[in-house]
């Protein structure tokens, strides 16, 4: 109570570059567990990797009804611009990317994407009706904003690696103990409860599905 955390928001991949750069954060949450474990084998933490949730990826859309389609509505000549994240250093684009190429779709939609650079910006393409759908996190399509504009169709989890999420506390802040009590609080309760609602799914009971 009264602690002020100021919060940087952007891709996983590129503030996990900056973090070897030297960049100033005590800890780093990602969409992919991957990049923390690879900061902490690096020698880069000052605690262990913890999962924090696991998330999916949906269509959605603010103008079409996304609740009738599927991964094959995006072939659909009349849909021209879909919105995803960068696969590069975004990891919902990547998982994106893994589901069309599962579906057996990203040779003929290739030409239609539209790349975000974080999966809020892809988002944002979509709101503005700069792309008609898009590949979202549940997670901002659950948003009550959102919600209430053209729905969305779970993406299959099958078709794609798990969106497990992770993170950690950097070196720099090995002695920061507000960093420390950050890392305990999101394990509790509160926390556990606004990924729930938010279409996360917890780690363990991931692993127990």
């Amino acid at each position: 109570p009264g602690a002020v955390v100021d919060v940087a928001y952007g891709s996983s991949g590129k503030f996990h570059t900056q973090i070897h750069e030297g960049a100033p954060f005590d800890l780093f949450f990602s969409a992919d567990i991957g990049l923390p474990r690879e900061l902490a084998e690096s020698g880069l933490t000052a605690s262990e990797v913890k999962p924090y949730a696991v998330g999916r990826i949906v269509l959605w859309s603010a103008s079409l009804d996304a609740t009738r389609m599927t991964l094959d509505s995006l072939a659909d000549p009349q849909i021209s611009r879909i919105a995803i994240a960068n696969p590069k250093h975004a990891p919902y684009g990547k998982r994106a990317e893994e589901a069309l190429r599962a579906a057996g779709l990203w040779e003929k939609v290739e030409s239609k994407l539209v790349y975000g650079e974080t999966i809020v910006q892809a988002t944002q393409f979509v709101q503005t009706g700069n792309a008609q759908v898009g590949i979202i996190a549940l997670s901002l399509a659950s948003n009550p904003e959102l919600a209430q504009k053209g729905g969305y169709w779970p993406i299959p989890d099958s078709l794609h690696q798990p969106l497990e999420q992770g993170f950690i506390i950097t070196k720099r802040a090995e002695n920061n103990a507000l960093a420390a009590r950050f890392a305990d609080y999101m394990n509790s309760k509160p926390v556990r409860a606004v990924m729930t609602k938010y279409g996360f799914a917890l780690p363990n009971e991931a692993a127990g599905k």
